[in-house]
């Protein structure tokens, strides 16, 4: 559904930390870095419109993470489980354990994290264990 997405933080050198380890976490690569922003997916292009991209801006102000929500879709559980360890080891928050969601549907499994600035953040995998 989303083709980009542009979010702010209030300090970008403290953030970047956490939505490095997150985006490495989901194979998703960073492709901008500058001082005010950084980037991270696949643009659009002509004909070929599949990927989604994100951009991290500093605000220069604080910022109100006032149910602000973004979802990233996961490869696999044991992504969501590297994303939230990741997530916690670069200075975010738990805000909900990796484990299924079952109010959700039978397989949504996902874990939610607190960035620097409040912003809450998840990663779901819809598909069922893998078997092994």
């Amino acid at each position: 559904m989303l083709d980009h997405v542009s979010i702010t933080v209030s300090d970008l050198a403290r953030s970047a930390p956490f939505w490095d380890a997150v985006m490495a976490a989901l194979g998703v690569p960073c492709v901008v870095r500058r001082e005010r922003q950084l980037g991270y997916g696949t643009r659009n292009r002509a004909g070929d419109d599949r990927h989604s991209y994100i951009s991290v801006y500093e605000s220069g102000a604080p910022v109100v993470a006032d149910n602000r929500h973004w979802c990233f879709r996961a490869p696999s559980r044991a992504a969501v489980d590297a994303f939230h360890a990741a997530g916690l080891s670069a200075g975010g928050r738990c805000d909900g354990p990796p484990g299924l969601r079952a109010d959700y549907h039978p397989t949504y499994y996902a874990a939610f994290l607190r960035d620097p600035d409040g912003n809450r953040v998840e990663a779901v995998c819809h598909r069922p264990a893998e078997a092994g």
